[in-house]
């Protein structure tokens, strides 16, 4: 299997509302998307969402990796199996870039260009060879000890920070909807968190599994004080509690309050790659990873940390960003039904958050937040071309050049 051409695409994504949380309101999307065509005439599409303050990545800085980065070394690839496509991704050097201002560089810079053309190049070959990517992964011999098949996985909801009115209305549409674990957004100014909670846990009843995500809202000498009004509330875990800069001072915090009270730590915005995982199982700094595929750099990076915070005892999360389209749903739905001891799982909120649809496939979890699997070859959906065609603000030819 060899690649033929390879185009990317700058496609802005408006979003039905404003999502609300501590770091950011967001009201649409700067989405890049790669499309992936093999001599065979298998197509793939990739997508990825960079985000200056989780990768330290814009659409621009994106835009310019791609523009300076040599691809020379994929086209000529001849992959004898689909998986060696995302290896040779993962392996590709890109172009060194300046970071965008006010952002510090880590070893995640480039993760969602990295992401775009790992899960183009994995559509492509799966479709080449007949296989769901899924079961890519579950024949990758290097993570058969991670890996189980399922044939559906159940999303959490999501209560972002809004107005009392708004959260209440938000808490009603999930109890109806028949969720039964939820995701509340605290940390934001001028909303009590308390009074908050006892909202949505009045709604959602006492078996309802709720989870906290803070978004880096607070500080490490004031975080007990904000977290212990909540505990009450039988909250499963917080998530990135602290900017990323203060996620060392977590340990102390973990061992003298976090643990006695029962309350698990997840990293975020801190946990994009191998070696921020490394530091933070070095370091205790917490008890569980939220893994998303765009900032993580794709499905093969996250399944390497993934397989390392099984091996510490570290749980994880699947994880989704804002505003996601069916390609990434999708992507995040083939690897939640081939890995295994996923603590949660967040995403395909396509049509009740994406204005403009992509794919000819409603990805939207069912009743209750289910999310059955996908059994096509490669990510198993139909991209709009002509959709994303007229959509995209700016294209770029990667191969041939």
């Amino acid at each position: 299997m060899q690649i033929h051409r390879l185009t990317a695409f700058h496609v802005p994504i408006a979003l039905r509302k404003p999502v609300r949380h501590a770091s950011f309101t967001r009201t649409d999307n700067d989405t890049l998307l790669i499309r992936c065509v093999l001599r065979d005439g298998s197509i793939g599409w990739g997508e990825a969402l960079p985000r200056p303050y989780v990768t330290g990545e814009t659409i621009d800085s994106a835009w310019q990796q791609l523009s300076g980065t040599d691809f020379t070394p994929l086209a000529d690839s001849d992959f004898s199996a689909a998986f060696d496509a995302a290896s040779a991704v993962d392996q590709l050097a890109l172009a060194e870039t300046a970071s965008p201002a006010a952002v510090t560089r880590r070893e995640c810079f480039g993760n969602s260009v990295r992401c775009a053309l790992e899960l183009a190049l994995l559509d492509a070959t799966g479709r080449s060879c007949g296989l769901p990517v899924s079961q890519l992964i579950l024949d990758h011999p290097a993570f058969t000890d991670i890996t189980r098949p399922r044939t559906e996985v159940a999303y959490s909801g999501v209560v972002t920070s809004q107005s009392p009115a708004s959260q209440v209305l938000s808490a009603l549409k999930l109890r109806l909807f028949g969720f039964s674990q939820i995701k509340v957004k605290v940390g934001a100014a001028g909303l009590s968190d308390a009074d908050s909670l006892r909202r949505i846990r009045r709604i959602m009843g006492r078996h309802c599994g709720i989870r906290l995500d803070a978004n880096e809202a607070w500080h490490t000498e004031s975080l007990r004080t904000a977290v212990e009004p909540l505990l009450p509330f039988h909250p499963l875990s917080l998530e990135q509690p602290v900017p990323h800069a203060e996620t060392p001072g977590l340990a102390e915090l973990r061992r003298e309050f976090f643990e006695p009270a029962g309350l698990p730590v997840m990293l975020d915005e801190s946990l994009c790659c191998a070696e921020d995982a490394q530091r933070a199982i070095a370091g205790q700094w917490c008890d569980a990873f939220n893994l998303r595929l765009s900032k993580c750099g794709g499905i093969l990076r996250s399944l390497r940390i993934l397989q390392l915070a099984d091996r510490h005892g570290i749980r994880c999360q699947l994880g989704c960003q804002v505003g996601e389209t069916g390609i990434l749903s999708a992507a995040g739905r083939h690897f939640a039904c081939s890995v295994a001891n996923l603590w949660f799982a967040e995403g395909s909120y396509d049509r009740f958050l994406v204005r403009d649809r992509l794919t000819e496939q409603d990805l939207t979890f069912r009743w209750g937040g289910r999310g059955v699997e996908l059994s096509q070859p490669g990510l198993s959906i139909d991209v709009d071309e002509c959709r994303v065609r007229s959509l995209a603000m700016r294209s770029l030819d990667l191969l041939p050049r």
